[in-house]
């Protein structure tokens, strides 16, 4: 773990989430995830896992309205822990809770999957040592398989205190409008590699990761972008390893004509489905 998520590749950094109650959404984030609040104001909670490194924004917009059905948007984004051992510990918490869960071997990784209050998707999971990955013609093999549970569980008897300090925005996945106009924002223009296929989804990353961020049409293509004021994802920072590479992609996103907004020390913009993104060094 670790090095597909700094320099020099370009990888997910932070979700900012919007939720329709800002306190229960905090409850859930701290109680059944783990995460420990790093600023909080009457609207809107910066998330932390070491105490310094913002992970997931959580906004309470004023006008807000319940997630809409068949949009584009997030899936889920997904928190990469260090070991399979905190795997186990946040595991067993889960199962004392009784929060509902679902659980997914993938070959490259061992998942759980939540929803949180809102119905935001959360995956949290742990990755096998990338020597185990196996490839093909420049294509990672990845599989929804049946978790074992049971051998998860008996890497730790530790107690759970929350998500470690290692833990690390691991990648995102998100739902689009056109499969193709999307796969060339993220390839053409943000210049990520495709590597891996499922139906009607793609997995993209840069380093070799088995994805830092996949895009489906499993919404239905043609989804309509969800209103501003809508539950669901607000934004994402993709980190890049210094301006040159930035400024790069700006330049390509440019020649595809995607919309570009300067802010104080970052870049906006968003792919063709409305999805927004912060590029960020």
């Amino acid at each position: 773990m670790g090095k597909f998520h700094e320099i020099p590749n370009v990888y997910v950094g932070e979700v900012d989430i919007k939720v329709k109650n800002l306190d229960d959404a905090l409850a859930f984030y701290q109680q059944i995830i783990g995460f420990q609040v790093l600023e909080k104001t009457d609207r809107k909670a910066v998330l932390t896992t070491n105490g310094k490194t913002a992970l997931v924004t959580l906004e309470q917009p004023e006008d807000v309205i319940p997630k809409a059905g068949r949009t584009t948007g997030l899936y889920h984004f997904a928190i990469l822990l260090p070991t399979r051992a905190d795997l186990s510990v946040f595991l067993r918490h889960l199962l004392q809770t009784g929060y509902p869960l679902g659980a997914a071997d993938h070959y490259v990784s061992e998942a759980l999957y939540i929803t949180d209050p809102d119905g935001n998707g959360i995956e949290v999971y742990w990755d096998r040592p990338a020597n185990e990955w196996k490839w093909k013609n420049g294509k990672v093999e990845m599989a929804t398989e049946q978790l074992d549970g049971e051998g998860i569980l008996a890497e730790s008897d530790a107690e759970w205190s929350g998500l470690p300090a290692g833990t690390i925005m691991g990648h995102i996945h998100l739902h689009v409008s056109d499969l193709k106009k999307a796969e060339e924002f993220y390839t053409k223009g943000l210049g990520f590699d495709i590597v891996s296929y499922y139906p009607q989804a793609e997995f993209l990353s840069s380093g070799g990761y088995h994805h830092h961020i996949a895009i489906n049409t499993w919404q239905g293509a043609g989804a309509t972008t969800p209103p501003e004021n809508s539950v669901g994802l607000h934004w994402y920072t993709i980190v890049f390893p210094d301006q040159v590479s930035r400024d790069n992609a700006l330049n390509r996103l440019q020649q595809l004509g995607s919309p570009i907004r300067k802010e104080a020390d970052y870049y906006v913009t968003s792919d063709p489905s409305g999805n927004q993104i912060r590029l960020i060094i």
